[in-house]
């Protein structure tokens, strides 16, 4: 039963940060305790519509009570099969309500969460269940297709540390843990409660650990406390100025940053409603937008710039409940950002983050400006103070550095690597030892991404790209990000990425990859041209163009430019 706590933060940041007010000190379980006491009877979760398809259990719908109770069932089914405090629950799982109740439970006795995509195989889970240490995995007899628990009982062998494997659904392989018989049996509540006072949960203490998406190396593990995650929910929530009249859609898989933070935990603080939605289906995300009434989702920027283009579609679409939309992942197009406000009055929020926490974001309220808004970050600590009204403008702390003499940078359009300090930042990776650090020598994060200063008055940053992905060609550096961005506003283009291929004379040169918008052609001449009539430096014109049907993206949506750039050859 149960390793005890990991803490993760030294005890003087968690002190200093606590008395700054940017950690409120609280667990994941107070909060959802606190929702139970304020409506206990008030709907608080709801199912994908099309839930038979991804497991075998029914669609439901629970109010905040009924979610306790639920957790409470699942924490107390842990217990009795010896998993507790500190241990790791290997969970795979679609978005659905058990799997929101699965990491609730979890975290009320202080199991550590380790989410993986339903994507992910047995390669990826021995993989990744050995860096853990997973003591136990849960997922489902089915999730579409596949048979992933007799999947993870074929390989528990390969994962020495593994003794419990628990599933939803029916017709489970042997030795596998029947939740859904499980559950079904009486349970004493003061069991789970006389475990959790004689074992407390603390604010420092690891809830999750997620995984580095992996698109260049094997995935790194991010482990996470209940403080960094309810800070980086804080920001989340507000940026749209949540509340508990809103009804939340998430797409999102809830593996990773995007997932957890830009819905399911800012639910959990606002006490709103969360509707589940997996995996990505244009029609079933419309439908579920016009019969749930939802206020607020989030979405890749290439969706929404397809629905601006498609008026057929968005006239058979009731989107009247919809206020504001959540986008990042990719550099949003001014044209796509400029539509939605101005065609339908949603205002885009531009999201940029990572799993270790670069958590920054810009909203329609402190930039109502579309074009400022898809293009511009805030630099906080610049600029007017009263420009920015977030939380994240008081706690945050950036430096901009030149990557070849660590100096700072001030001056607008050089680009350099963004460096990040904020409760928003995790501590370090798991096994960290091995690893090279992520922080530099004043205990910045060191992001990898390339942003330089913008705005009249130094009080913005743009990104550039990430710094692995420039492409150099003859001794100049072209960032993909920019290209990238005016070339999705072609209204050929329904998707874009732009990657470098090598040359013997210019080391690099430049290469589109598109996907073509519906029933449109695409020629480079016609890309060359639109991008000389946006009059931009030469050098940067792609001189080669691939098309695609589809990008190819990780389990969280992210394009694989390795996948991209292999191929390509000279």
């Amino acid at each position: 039963m149960g390793v005890g706590a990991r803490k993760l933060h030294p005890p003087e940041r968690v002190a200093e940060y606590t008395a700054a007010g940017w950690w409120e000190g609280g667990t994941t379980d107070a909060l959802l305790r606190v929702r139970v006491r304020e409506n206990p009877d008030r709907l608080a979760l709801v199912d994908p519509l099309n839930k038979a398809d991804l497991m075998d259990s029914p669609v439901q719908r629970l109010s905040w009570a009924e979610v306790d109770g639920e957790a409470d069932r699942l924490a107390a089914l842990l217990l009795r099969h010896g998993l507790g405090q500190g241990d790791v629950l290997g969970v795979q799982l679609p978005n659905t309500v058990e799997q929101v109740c699965v990491y609730l439970a979890c975290w009320r006795i202080g199991v550590i969460v380790s989410p993986l995509p339903v994507q992910y195989r047995e390669h990826e889970t021995v993989q990744l269940g050995a860096l853990a240490e997973f003591d136990g995995f849960l997922t489902a007899g089915r999730i579409g297709e596949r048979r992933v628990a007799a999947e993870v009982t074929g390989i528990s062998s390969q994962l020495p540390s593994l003794r419990l494997v628990f599933a939803y659904g029916e017709d489970l392989p042997e030795g596998v843990v029947s939740l859904a018989a499980e559950l079904a049996l009486p349970y004493d509540a003061a069991e789970v409660a006389a475990y959790t006072e004689k074992h407390p949960v603390d604010a420092n203490d690891c809830m999750t650990i997620c995984w580095t998406s992996g698109t260049e190396s094997t995935p790194k593990g991010v482990p996470r406390c209940h403080n960094d995650w309810l800070a980086i929910a804080r920001t989340c929530a507000e940026a749209p100025r949540m509340t508990a009249d809103d009804v939340l859609l998430n797409p999102f898989p809830m593996v990773n940053m995007a997932g957890f933070a830009g819905l399911f935990l800012p639910w959990l603080r606002v006490g709103c409603v969360l509707v589940q939605h997996h995996p990505f289906d244009l029609p079933v995300f419309l439908k579920q937008i016009a019969r749930e009434r939802v206020t607020y989702t989030v979405a890749p920027p290439a969706l929404l710039t397809m629905l601006l283009a498609r008026e057929d579609l968005m006239a058979l679409t009731d989107l009247s409940s919809l206020t504001r939309i959540g986008s990042g992942s990719a550099p949003l197009s001014v044209a796509m950002v400029r539509g939605w406000q101005e065609r339908h009055g949603i205002g885009v929020i531009n999201f940029f983050g990572s799993n270790e926490g670069t958590g920054m974001l810009t909203d329609p309220y402190d930039v109502p400006d579309p074009e400022q808004r898809a293009r511009y970050f805030p630099r906080y600590g610049h600029g007017p103070a009263e420009r920015w009204s977030t939380l994240a403008a008081s706690w945050t702390q950036l430096r901009i550095v030149d990557r070849e003499t660590g100096e700072d940078i001030e001056e607008p359009g050089v680009p350099g690597e963004l460096r990040i300090k904020s409760p928003q930042v995790f501590a370090g990776y798991l096994n960290g030892s091995q690893l090279p650090c992520p922080f530099d020598e004043f205990g910045y994060l060191r992001t990898g991404d390339v942003f330089e200063i913008a705005g009249e008055e130094g009080e913005f940053l743009r990104y550039v790209d990430r710094a692995k992905d420039l492409v150099i060609r003859g001794g100049m550096n072209i960032a993909p990000a920019e290209l990238e961005q005016l070339l999705a506003g072609h209204p050929s283009v329904a998707e874009v990425a732009v990657v470098g291929y090598p040359d013997e004379v210019l080391g690099e040169r430049v290469c589109a990859v598109v996907v073509p918008a519906q029933g449109a052609s695409v020629a480079l001449p016609e890309l060359v041209a639109y991008l000389q009539g946006l009059r931009i430096a030469t050098y940067k014109l792609p001189e080669r163009l691939v098309l695609r049907d589809a990008l190819p993206r990780n389990p969280v949506g992210k394009v694989l430019k390795r996948d991209l750039r292999e191929g390509l050859g000279g």
